[in-house]
């Protein structure tokens, strides 16, 4: 399956979590690329939305390479293989650059957006896609943190071997690509992929 843009992805998306609608929903998205899907989703299900910010930890020597990642109010996730191998040095300095950045967006994306309590409420985080799953998993554990009943993920695509891992960490998991061999990156699997600005985000937020 190909998905034309995010807007294709979101409403797609929509159909397929149809069976979640009730009052207790709370829609919840990972910026950027996950507001234009939550957004659609949530208007479909005529539910709450809110955003939850999570970022990752890059190698020390290249940071395009994630190693772990962090959420709001969460504990940072690494992959498997680096609890030992990383000095806790680098994830202490990297931590304060990564939640000032956080902050930030917080407060930029706040002026469109109320928060919305999670406790108690039946949430479903959504992004664009998932690759090797560590910035959804720390997402997830903010969930929880939240005291949230129950948690479950809405995305596009996720590699097969992910998306087992996934499944123990969520009461449910909706998912339209699901490949065993995975193209490398999510963007493969949509024609038209661009990075989203934040102008563009506050403009989603706006319109939810």
């Amino acid at each position: 399956m190909l998905f034309r843009n995010r807007e294709d992805a979101g409403k797609r998306l929509a159909t397929a979590v149809e069976s979640l609608s009730n009052k207790n929903l709370i829609i919840v998205a990972l910026p950027r690329g996950g507001i234009p899907l939550g957004v659609l989703i949530a208007k479909k299900q005529a539910v709450p939305f809110d955003v939850i910010l999570a970022k990752k930890i890059g190698h020390p020597t290249n940071s395009e390479y994630a190693i772990g990642a962090v959420a709001e109010g969460g504990a940072p996730i690494l992959g498997e293989g680096y609890v030992e191998q990383l000095h806790a040095s680098w994830v202490k300095e990297e931590l304060p650059r990564i939640q000032k950045e956080m902050t930030r967006k917080r407060t930029l994306y706040r002026e469109d957006l109320e928060s919305e309590s999670l406790k108690g409420k039946d949430v479903l985080i959504v992004d664009d896609g998932i690759a090797t799953g560590l910035t959804m998993f720390a997402a997830i554990q903010a969930v929880k943190k939240q005291e949230a009943k129950s948690v479950q993920v809405a995305i596009p695509v996720i590699p097969k071997t992910t998306y087992e891992q996934l499944k123990q960490r969520v009461d449910g998991v909706y998912a339209l690509e699901i490949p065993a061999h995975f193209l490398g990156g999510i963007g493969a699997y949509y024609e038209n992929f661009p990075q989203l600005s934040d102008e563009q985000v506050r403009e989603w937020l706006k319109s939810k």
